[in-house]
């Protein structure tokens, strides 16, 4: 069985896109910081017949990631898909959002540490094994800020500009290895009821992306506008 490991798993994005991969075939590895929310979600997946296991870790612990993804690893015999998302759905510690002007190092770091770096410790944690192999997808999501950035998003938008710019070039790289890497900007307020004037999706519509990138693996990004 193939492997999918989500990085930020959560009852939104995270189940849509382990269930549009478990349906297919692939065993899914959980990470998130709540192994109650993670249990529940392994709980859900395995009553509609998804093999899936918790792996709890906090993406600014970078040790606890590794160790949580090499966990999963010797759980699933390996990891074949990548996909790394995490979104904070309550208040975190100094996370604070600022415009362009107000954009400090201090509320800068966080983010860059959330962002970027946690993507860059998945991934090399997964990297060397799917290039032995000679196969893998390696998928990276952020908002549309990433690509089109707005003032009160400064400080959000330029860390995530930074991962963007990153897995591109890792896209780059990679070509002709059979490992490929994919950036998914989501354009739309995720869910029901959004703000008004703002386009709104459901995970279950935007999941498909992932397997699409996944099957055809020549696309370095894909742009979900509802």
């Amino acid at each position: 069985m193939p492997t999918l490991a989500i990085v930020g798993a959560g009852s939104g994005m995270g189940l849509a896109i382990a269930r549009t991969f478990g349906k297919r075939g692939f065993d899914v590895a959980l990470i998130a910081r709540t192994k109650e929310k993670l249990d529940a979600l392994v709980a859900q997946l395995g009553q509609e017949g998804i093999t899936a296991a918790a792996f709890p870790a906090d993406v600014l612990d970078r040790a606890s990631l590794t160790a949580a993804l090499d966990a999963a690893k010797a759980r699933f015999g390996g990891i074949d898909v990548l996909e790394y998302s995490p979104a904070p759905h309550s208040p975190v510690p100094g996370f604070t959002t600022a415009t362009p002007s107000e954009v400090t190092v201090e509320n800068l770091q966080p983010l860059i540490e959330y962002l970027f770096y946690g993507a860059v410790t998945a991934a090399r944690t997964v990297l060397p094994a799917m290039r032995e192999a000679g196969a893998g997808t390696l998928l990276f999501t952020t908002g549309g800020g990433s690509i089109h950035p707005v003032p009160m998003f400064g400080n959000v938008n330029a860390a995530a500009g930074a991962l963007r710019n990153w897995v591109l070039n890792l896209h780059n790289e990679l070509a002709g290895s059979g490992v490929s890497a994919a950036h998914v900007a989501i354009n739309t307020w995720i869910g029901e009821g959004g703000p008004e004037g703002i386009p709104a999706a459901t995970p279950e519509q935007i999941a498909p992306l992932y397997w699409d990138l996944y099957e055809r693996r020549d696309q370095s990004e894909l742009v979900f506008n509802g």
